[in-house]
């Protein structure tokens, strides 16, 4: 049987600069790194040396047939010291984004993906009582530089991700643990930096479309009211609190009440990073988010033991589709799968449930997938692999997997042979 998209959905991946550009010294994770917090002992400073192979990785998007690239932006590249602006750097990105354009491929921008400029983090990140101001500042004098070129921005990418890691688990910068007063005040900070962004876009460019890329997974109770309790927690603090904020400008609590910021429309898209589900069992304790995350027994997981569960894909675009009214980005979605052995299924099956919905009548427009090459994936280092093509780090020759050539069959033809 074949699935056809539509002629106008875009299929491509995305990356993010932290991840995939090397040599910069500048940013938060290059001293996390620095203080020996990388599992695997790697480096962010090496990661795949996109940032002097730019010209070069153009061919990768090439031969995936990709229609749309999402990519990252370093903040500290372009702002090294504050109030200071790196016209090299923008011009970089700018050259990028052009070599992009003249090869027919949509650019979608991303402002800001967890890492920070050290001046920034020094004067206490996004705790800071004008954090959102600095970044608005940022926001203004890239769409100035950038904006003829690019229509399509993301402005923040999974603020729960980066505050759970750096607030609740001190995995990552600023590597606090179980900080919830200053996580929720950086939380309403991210919320007042999407805000000021997208407006700040619209200024410049009225035709643009903004969102955010959401991290959004599936709690599931594992049975019994307290499970179903600690699984409607998740859900409400780990995401739709952010939803809902970044989307209708609505506080809910605990980040807050009312519409501090207006009441207004403040996403053109919903971004979805969709990668697996969490079994909630519950119990009490443990902070605001009380139970215990598990892995459904028997199921499919990743090799970083994360299940595979195609369904939530369906699961969530449906939720939100009856919630927001918004159109559909799936701005992340792949697997840690070093051998390619579970790869092409894996695309396949989340492939298919975004057509399940397409034919639902809900506009679910383009798949972006986890990721263009193997890079630096933050505390997992070099050792996670997600990417269609194989990167050997000692070399930096970058290898088509047979999930890629898989991927690019897809894009090439905008259709999906399933079993019937």
């Amino acid at each position: 049987m074949t699935l056809r998209f539509p002629e106008t959905f875009l299929f491509g991946t995305a990356t993010a600069s932290l991840q995939i550009e090397g040599g910069d010294s500048n940013n938060t994770w290059y001293e996390w790194s620095q203080a020996g917090h990388i599992k695997d002992g790697t480096h962010s400073i090496r990661a795949c040396d996109h940032w002097q192979r730019i010209d070069a990785d153009f061919r990768l998007h090439e031969e995936l047939n990709s229609h749309t690239y999402r990519m990252g932006l370093e903040w500290s590249r372009i702002e090294p010291q504050e109030g200071v602006f790196s016209e090299e750097a923008l011009n970089v990105y700018r050259r990028e984004i052009e070599g992009l354009v003249q090869r027919r491929i949509v650019p979608l921008v991303t402002l800001y993906h967890f890492s920070l400029p050290l001046w920034f983090a020094r004067m206490g990140g996004w705790n800071h009582p004008q954090s959102a101001l600095y970044f608005w500042r940022f926001v203004q004098r890239v769409v100035g530089h950038l904006g003829d070129l690019v229509q399509d921005w993301i402005t923040l990418n999974e603020p729960n991700i980066y505050l759970t890691m750096g607030y609740l688990r001190g995995e990552w910068p600023p590597g606090l643990k179980n900080a919830t007063a200053p996580m929720f005040d950086a939380a309403r900070r991210l919320v007042e930096a999407h805000v000021l962004a997208y407006r700040a876009i619209h200024l410049q460019r009225p035709d643009a479309r903004v969102g955010v890329a959401h991290h959004l997974r599936i709690f599931d109770p594992t049975g019994g009211p307290l499970s179903a309790l600690s699984a409607y927690l998740h859900e409400r603090i780990f995401q739709d609190m952010f939803l809902q904020a970044m989307t209708r400008g609505r506080f809910i609590a605990p980040l807050g009440r009312g519409y501090p910021l207006g009441k207004e429309k403040f996403a053109d898209f919903i971004g979805v990073n969709y990668y697996t589900r969490d079994m909630v069992r519950g119990k009490w304790g443990g902070g605001p988010l009380h139970g215990v995350l598990l892995v459904k027994k028997g199921a499919p997981v990743n090799d970083l033991g994360w299940e595979i569960y195609p369904r939530g894909l369906s699961r969530i675009i449906t939720r939100l589709w009856k919630r927001y009214r918004l159109p559909i980005w799936i701005t992340e979605n792949g697997i840690c799968d070093a051998r390619d052995e579970v790869r092409p299924a894996y695309i396949a099956s989340h492939l298919r449930e975004v057509h399940r919905c397409i034919q639902a009548g809900i506009p679910v427009e383009r798949y972006y997938h986890w990721t263009l090459l193997d890079n630096f994936e933050w505390i997992e280092g070099e050792s996670a692999r997600f990417g269609l093509y194989h990167n050997d780090f000692e070399t930096q020759t970058r290898t088509l997997r047979e999930s890629g050539r898989f991927f690019a069959q897809i894009a090439r033809t905008r259709s999906l042979e399933v079993p019937s």
